[in-house]
């Protein structure tokens, strides 16, 4: 906690800064028009009146206590960002509350108490692909006054982030911490990553069995959510979209055919395991961890895991890059958290002050020293006390994975999108239907789904 000291000393002189400015603005002091106080002396007075007048107004504050909910953290940074935000503002306590870590499990709950109007929490954490679900339900505040009023500058923030809680024409979550696709190589194999999908195609084909390597390439195309995050990274980079700004389906298009095309050829390369539709996160990083595979897509947890050589056979070896480019440039999916107010939250006000702390530099740069989780502002980046957490952190080609990185379709009705293309890209790949076919499938399913 010593090392927040520092920082949390300028952000209590400026709060304590303000209270006098506005205690100043407030009261009015009767000067006598003749006297021969001198400057010295006038000056203590004037420094006793703001003393007591700082006095009042702290008497004056409320003291409120907001409840903060999240998925379980074993890092213990949430204590951390709590005990600093606390220090900052102490007539605001913070009650934590543990939720589910299974993510739908949490989601559930979440829709259960909001949609019965609960004030129990007044803050959250919400996966970036809720915002846009739980907006159109009504459980949630705008956040664009508080925002304003603040002159908090969203430009900081990866505009991936930011667009994941932009839905309607207002921003309904502020971005906490966030995760983005990479490509994993083997160093002691190849010189270079491949920069285009077809170059990692060929160096696939051409490396794997060098160094004890059994595969080419390893990524998630087991029918779950983790195919459709990979698919918005094929479709992205080949220059399609499933669905635009004004919510209209257009994933039915050569880009996308094209995109589902080339994971059809990954799929079905010598050099992938023949049970590649069984892949998820952990069968990858599990054999890449054990030196099977000369390259992978996985997300940012796995580079830490390949240089523990208590269990990495390839510990020394490994490399990152951008995910490889199609035509239209290299994409990689967005993953991470955000944070939203309940709707029915009796202290939105302070809410707000916590959700601005823990998604703001201060906040941020705990989550990051504390738990190890990415910042969603880039100049965190350059920060040499955030760059000592993790390799990762100090990395240029990092930092640009996140400012490419894209949201997966912003829309209230995601998991029944998120249904239609898992089923349909599970059948392309699985040579039941062509790309063209499921492309079609997908846009008339969606189009009939968001007319409901």
């Amino acid at each position: 906690m010593k090392i927040w000291k520092k920082v949390l000393t300028g952000t209590v002189a400026m709060s304590m800064v303000a209270m006098m400015a506005a205690c100043g603005d407030d009261e009015e002091t009767d000067v006598p028009e003749d006297t021969d106080t001198d400057d010295t002396e006038q000056e203590d007075a004037d420094e006793a009146d703001g003393d007591d007048n700082e006095a009042a107004a702290a008497e004056d504050q409320e003291e409120v206590t907001i409840t903060y909910a999240r998925g379980n953290d074993a890092t213990g940074s949430t204590d951390v960002l709590i005990e600093a935000f606390e220090e900052a503002f102490p007539h605001i306590t913070v009650e934590y509350r543990d939720m589910p870590s299974d993510t739908g499990a949490s989601h559930d709950q979440y829709v259960t108490e909001f949609s019965a109007g609960d004030s129990t929490i007044d803050v959250f954490d919400a996966d970036v692909i809720w915002p846009a679900e739980f907006a159109q339900a009504g459980y949630v505040l705008p956040l664009d006054r508080f925002i304003e009023e603040d002159g908090i500058d969203m430009d900081a923030y990866f505009p991936g982030t930011v667009e994941s809680g932009h839905f309607d024409g207002r921003q309904w979550a502020m971005p906490k911490f966030t995760d983005a696709g990479l490509l994993y190589y083997r160093t002691d194999i190849v010189d270079e990553p491949p920069t285009t999908w077809d170059e990692l195609l060929e160096m696939a084909e051409e490396y794997a069995g060098e160094e004890g390597t059994e595969f080419g390439y390893l990524m998630q195309a087991n029918q779950y959510e983790g195919l459709v995050v990979n698919a918005i990274e094929f479709i992205s980079a080949y220059g399609g979209q499933v669905l635009d700004d004004d919510q209209n389906v257009t994933v039915h298009s050569p880009e996308t055919v094209a995109a589902i095309e080339k994971m059809k050829e990954i799929v079905d390369a010598d050099s992938s395991p023949s049970n590649i539709l069984n892949f998820d996160e952990p069968a990858t990083h599990t054999a890449f961890l054990e030196g099977q595979a000369v390259f992978a897509r996985n997300w940012p947890y796995m580079q830490s895991m390949t240089e523990d050589e208590d269990q990495s056979r390839v510990a020394g070896n490994v490399g990152f890059a951008l995910l490889p480019a199609g035509d239209a440039g290299s994409a990689a999916g967005l993953g991470g958290w955000m944070t939203m107010i309940n709707r029915y939250s009796e202290n939105p006000e302070a809410a707000w002050e916590f959700v601005k702390f823990m998604t703001g530099p201060e906040g941020q740069k705990i989550s990051a020293m504390e738990g190890g989780l990415a910042p969603t502002i880039a100049e965190l980046y350059e920060d040499p006390e955030v760059q000592d957490v993790a390799q990762l952190f100090a990395d240029e080609e990092f930092v640009r994975t996140l400012d490419n990185a894209v949201p997966r379709p912003i829309t209230p009705i995601y998991p029944q999108i998120s249904d239609i293309m898992q089923i349909e890209l599970s059948r392309a790949l699985a040579g039941e239907i062509s790309a063209e076919e499921a492309a079609s499938n997908m846009q008339s399913q969606m189009e009939s789904a968001l007319s409901e």
